[in-house]
C-alpha cells in the first residue's frame, strides 16, 4: 500500500511568486486581531520578514532592530532597554495563537525561532511512501521544532483516521476497519462526528454565556469597575511605571529623584504597597501588569499600553503628562498642586512640622493622553504617603463612589482629575478626602 504524507519543513522562497506568497501570508497575519491592535508587533514582524526575503538577515540583530524599528539611538543600552527582546517574544506567542485559529495562506507558515530574529518560512512537501496499493488518506506531520503538535492541532481539519486523544489505540482492528470502509460509510462517520462536535460547541457556548450572565447580574457593577473600564479595554499588559529615589539629608522629604546615572535607586514602602494593591486589583479583573522604572523607559515603550504612573516629583512621566491638565504639580515657589484655572489655588505640605507629621496632598487622574494615544492613570502625592493613599482610593468602592457622586457622572468614559487631602500620622498614611474634582 502506498501512503501519501504532508510534511511541513523549512523552505527558502526563491522566485518572485514565492516571495509574493509569503508577503500575502504576512499581510493576513498582521491584519488579524492578534496583531492589528498594536503598532509594535506588526512593525517588527513586517521588518524581519521583508529583510529576510531581501537577503538581509545579517541586519537582523537586536541593536539594529532597536534603531530601525523602535527609533532607539545607535548607542542605546540593550540590557536596560529590552524592547526588541520583549516584542520578539510577544510576536512568537501571537504567531502561535494566530496559527491555532487560522490555516496558513498558500500552505506557507511564518515562524520566529526562539533566540533568533530571523524568521523561518515553512512549506508543505507532499510525498508517497510504500510501493503498491491504493493511496491512503494524507496524514499531517510537523517537522518544525519551533511549533508544538498542540499548536497545529486546529490548523487543519483532522482526517477521520488520524489517531486522536481519547481513542483507544490498543484496538487496531477498529481503526483498520475504518480505513477500509467504503467512502459513503467514511463520510457518514465524519458527518456524525461533526454533528456531535457542533452539539458540544453549542453546549459549551451556552454554559459560558450563562456563567457570564450570572456573573454580570449576580455581581453589581461598582464605581471601581467603571473607573478602570477604559484602562482594561486596551490590549496587552498594563504598565505600572514608578519613580525611584536616593537619600538626600538636606531635603524636607529626605530623598531626591534618582536619575539614569544612579546604579542603586530605591522605592519606598508606600510605593511597594501601592504596586501590590494595584497589581492584585488588575489581575482580579483579568489584566496582566508589568512593572517598569520611569527613569529608564522611553516614550515609545509607553505606546500601545494602558499606563499607571505612580509618584509625583520622582516620576518624570507624571510631571510631563500632567503638565497640560488643569490640576498638576509645580516646584515653584514650593512643591505644590495647583489649579491652572485659579492661580491663587494651591495645595502644599506644612513645612513647619516634621515630614512624618505633615498632611499630604495627592492627584488622581485618568485620561486619554494625546502623546501616547493610550489611557493613563496618575496616582501621585506630593510625598510618598499621598501616592499610597491615591492607590488605595482608586481600589476602594466607597471612595470611588464618593468621586462619582462629586462629579455626578458615570465614570466609565471621559477624563477625570481629583485632588485629595491625606492625613499623615507618625509617618503612617491616613484616610483621604476629596478637595476638588473635574471631568471633561
Amino acid at each position: 500500500m502506498s501512503r501519501s504524507s504532508t510534511v511541513r519543513e523549512a523552505w527558502q522562497p526563491e522566485t518572485k511568486n514565492d516571495r509574493e506568497a509569503v508577503l500575502r501570508e504576512l499581510q493576513a497575519i498582521v491584519s488579524s486581531p492578534h496583531f492589528c491592535n498594536s503598532k509594535r508587533y506588526p512593525a517588527l514582524l513586517r521588518h524581519i520578514v521583508e529583510n529576510t526575503l531581501a537577503g538581509k538577515t545579517d541586519l537582523l540583530k537586536e541593536r539594529t532592530l532597536g534603531v530601525e524599528v523602535f527609533d532607539r539611538s545607535p548607542t542605546y543600552d540593550t540590557n536596560a532597554d529590552t524592547v526588541v527582546r520583549y516584542t520578539a517574544g510577544e510576536v512568537r506567542k501571537r504567531l502561535l495563537l494566530y496559527y491555532s485559529e487560522h490555516s496558513p495562506q498558500a500552505d506557507i507558515l511564518i515562524s520566529l525561532p526562539a533566540g533568533s530574529y530571523v524568521p523561518e518560512f515553512l512549506h508543505e512537501r507532499y510525498g508517497v511512501d510504500g510501493a503498491s496499493g491504493e493511496a491512503d488518506t494524507p496524514e499531517w506531520h510537523n517537522s518544525d521544532p519551533h511549533f508544538s503538535e498542540d499548536s497545529f492541532s486546529e490548523m487543519k481539519e483532522p482526517w477521520p483516521d488520524k489517531p486522536r486523544a481519547g481513542i483507544d489505540h490498543a484496538a487496531p482492528t477498529a481503526s483498520l476497519q475504518d480505513r477500509r470502509s467504503p467512502k459513503p460509510e467514511r463520510a457518514r462517520l465524519a458527518n456524525r462526528r461533526l454533528i456531535w462536535l457542533a452539539v458540544a460547541v453549542a453546549a459549551v457556548t451556552c454554559l459560558l454565556a450563562g456563567l457570564g450572565w450570572k456573573y454580570s447580574h449576580g455581581r453589581p457593577r461598582t464605581a471601581v469597575d467603571e473607573f478602570w473600564a477604559p484602562v482594561l479595554s486596551q490590549q496587552g499588559p498594563v504598565l505600572l511605571c514608578t519613580g525611584s529615589v536616593v537619600f538626600a539629608q538636606g531635603k524636607f522629604s529626605g530623598v531626591v529623584t534618582a536619575g539614569k546615572d544612579i546604579d542603586y535607586p530605591f522605592v519606598s514602602m508606600q510605593i511597594v504597597s501601592a504596586v501590590a494593591q494595584l497589581s492584585s486589583l488588575l489581575e482580579r479583573s483579568g489584566a496582566s501588569t508589568e512593572l517598569v522604572s520611569s527613569a529608564s523607559i522611553p516614550l515609545t515603550d509607553l505606546r500601545d499600553h494602558s499606563l499607571i504612573l505612580l509618584g509625583g516629583y520622582n516620576n518624570q512621566w507624571t510631571m510631563r503628562l500632567l503638565d497640560p491638565l488643569r490640576f498638576h504639580f509645580t516646584e515653584e515657589p514650593v512643591e505644590s498642586i495647583v489649579d491652572q484655572t485659579q492661580p491663587l489655588a494651591h495645595w502644599s505640605r506644612d513645612r513647619s512640622v516634621p515630614y512624618s507629621s505633615a498632611d499630604d496632598y495627592a492627584l488622581v487622574a485618568r485620561f486619554r493622553d494625546t502623546t501616547t494615544g493610550s489611557w493613563v492613570v496618575v496616582l501621585a502625592g506630593l510625598g510618598r504617603n499621598g501616592t499610597e493613599a491615591a492607590a488605595h482610593f482608586v481600589a476602594s468602592p466607597d471612595y470611588v463612589q464618593l468621586l462619582k457622586n462629586a462629579l455626578r457622572k458615570n465614570l466609565a468614559s471621559g477624563n477625570i482629575e481629583a485632588v485629595l487631602k491625606v492625613r499623615v500620622i507618625d509617618g503612617k498614611t491616613g484616610a483621604p478626602s476629596i478637595l476638588a474634582a473635574y471631568s471633561w
